[in-house]
């Protein structure tokens, strides 16, 4: 539910853009999408777009950022700018893989487990380096009975 509402508010940013940018460029966008647009936006959602300012200046939403991109990259690019937003894309998309790969890759589950008890080993082997001085077995029976005779 949460999902719609945002879809419906950035649908909502994406028409309040559209109203201020070129007709040429409005009329690359296919009106299917045009009243999909219409049709999911959230008619209670107020949207104010300054023309003066940049959209990083402006208060919108991840979504309507992603689907301006989209429409960028669908209607208004080069070829070239297109095939360069494709490949970064592309790339983009390996990388997540390879990093969800890495996360749930079995053999790297228990890894982090044998650093720790390699790590806890090594601490036990230090501590037990440290040089303990005995005492003579007559040195401590002096020692408890000057203790017991002082209390």
């Amino acid at each position: 539910m949460i999902n719609n509402i945002e879809y419906a508010n950035a649908y909502s940013e994406i028409l309040g853009i559209l109203r201020y940018i070129p007709l040429k460029d409005y009329n690359k966008i296919p009106n299917k999408k045009i009243k999909l647009f219409e049709k999911k936006a959230n008619k209670d959602y107020k949207f104010y777009f300054n023309p003066s300012k940049t959209l990083d200046e402006q208060n919108i939403s991840k979504r309507a950022k992603a689907i301006l991109g989209i429409l960028f990259r669908d209607y208004w690019a080069t070829d070239e700018q297109r095939q360069r937003i494709i490949n970064k894309q592309k790339y983009d998309r390996q990388k997540l893989e390879e990093k969800k790969k890495e996360m749930h890759n079995p053999d790297n589950i228990f890894k982090n487990n044998k650093d720790t008890i390699v790590d806890n080993t090594e601490k036990k082997q230090e501590i037990a380096l440290i040089e303990i001085k005995d005492m003579k077995w007559y040195k401590k029976v002096w020692r408890f009975l000057t203790n017991f005779f002082r209390k």
